[in-house]
């Protein structure tokens, strides 16, 4: 027998399995990557050995109004490490800066106070001016140009004003921008609703190269890169983390010089090849990531690359914060025809995307190849409106997995951490 272990919210859960069913586990070099250096280290190192730019330091001179964009809530940047050093290096550069921290919230839910002081801690949200991104909030944001896409480029007010706009993040493979960080944190992090919607439309959702680490030819990407340029996004610090959430690597400078270097380094530690299985388990990472059904379908797209067709996905995702978008809950709760709710996204002009529609076109497009068990403590119900099985535990899901299968020796693969990894 197999011991296999799980990440589902701050625990992590274990199922014994047979090693005659297993037919590979996917994971992500970065457990047996050691940088040899703390992560404040590595942060202030990347600071001051900056990609295609000069130092934030240098930058910081004579600057008076300056943004510092973070992620929110939903990302697992560790800020505490990050922020304090980046604060110190614009200030050693101009200590009467006017120092704004803008809160990426794209288009997730407002980040609560205990939620910035759990990513910042007490000392900083005591101190510093904290802003929360609003997207929907027109009063605060102004149009600064046209997107490639054609759709209008519409950014947080503060951002536009600043004299220096720099941002904090991290880097991860992700679901349809080919890699997160980088240029993300200006759109969709900063941007109106009306900017994202237009960049998230359901042409580019379904365009081939918006796949997890595909960057060349991605016209999401291209749109991103477009928005940061535009905004005069000016230098980037943005880590790689472990399971841990450790940084084990960071870079820092040009949004897209830097960012590329990062990604570099990422994909030479996380490339997997697939093996394809009856039955696939993963989860999300764990938390921040696994809080709600929305964030999940990013894990659920690496045991997409891995299940066969017709075959069973058990997903792990604790979901305490529920459907995470009513858009996208009421989507499935109003069509139960995903054929036809996946050719009305593709089909959807450009401009009159709806809300969350690109979360609900992946996961009607995972659902059309493989049935999905879903383990969480969201309720039963909602997780059938997704027409998704709920299992309250990995030994009822496999149960479940069989009996759909009419399999007891159906084989499996195990993507420990599915937003971790590159499946090809």
């Amino acid at each position: 027998m197999m011991t296999i272990s799980l990440p589902y919210g701050k625990e992590k859960i274990s199922l014994n399995l047979d090693e005659a069913v297993i037919n590979g586990i996917l994971v992500s070099q970065i457990e047996d990557y050691d940088p040899e250096k703390t992560p404040s280290e590595l942060v202030q190192e990347a600071m001051e050995n900056p990609t295609a730019s000069p130092s934030l330091r240098e930058l910081a001179v004579g600057k008076k109004k300056v943004v510092i964009i973070a992620s929110d809530h939903t990302r697992p940047v560790p800020s505490k490490v990050i922020m304090p050093l980046m604060l110190s290096e614009i200030r050693k550069g101009n200590p009467d800066s006017e120092i704004t921290i803008l809160i990426a919230t794209g288009f997730h839910r407002p980040t609560t106070k205990e939620e910035l002081i759990n990513k910042f801690g007490e000392v900083i949200v005591a101190n510093e001016k904290i802003v929360v991104h609003d997207s929907g909030d027109e009063d605060s944001l102004v149009k600064i140009g046209t997107l490639p896409s054609g759709g209008d480029l519409i950014i947080n007010r503060l951002a536009a004003e600043a004299e220096l706009l720099v941002s904090e993040g991290f880097i991860e493979p992700h679901f349809f921008a080919g890699f997160s960080g980088g240029r993300k944190s200006v759109l969709p992090g900063i941007a109106s609703r009306v900017s994202v919607l237009a960049n998230h439309c359901g042409e580019f959702i379904a365009h081939p190269k918006a796949r997890t680490g595909c960057i060349d030819g991605n016209p999401l990407h291209i749109d991103m890169l477009y928005a940061a340029r535009a905004a005069k996004l000016a230098f980037v610090v943005n880590v790689i983390i472990n399971s841990e959430k450790d940084v084990i690597h960071a870079v820092a400078g040009d949004c897209d010089g830097a960012h590329t270097k990062g990604r570099q380094f990422l994909e030479s530690l996380c490339k997997v090849k697939a093996i394809p299985s009856d039955i696939v388990i993963t989860s999300n990472g764990g938390y921040p990531l696994d809080q709600n059904i929305y964030q999940a379908v990013k894990g659920m797209t690496a045991a997409e690359a891995a299940v066969k067709p017709g075959g069973v996905i058990i997903m792990l995702a604790k979901s305490n914060d529920g459907h995470g978008g009513e858009a996208f809950f009421n989507t499935f709760k109003d069509e139960k025809n995903l054929r036809r709710m996946l050719d009305g996204f593709v089909n959807t002009p450009r401009n009159e995307t709806i809300p969350d529609q690109w979360e609900a076109q992946i996961l009607a497009r995972i659902l059309l190849k493989a049935k999905v068990i879903y383990i969480s403590v969201a309720p039963e119900e909602m997780i059938r409106e997704f027409q998704m099985t709920p299992a309250k535990n990995l030994e009822e899901a496999l149960i479940l997995a069989r009996e759909y299968l009419k399999n007891d020796k159906a084989t499996i693969t195990v993507i420990p951490d599915g937003v971790s990894v590159i499946v090809e």
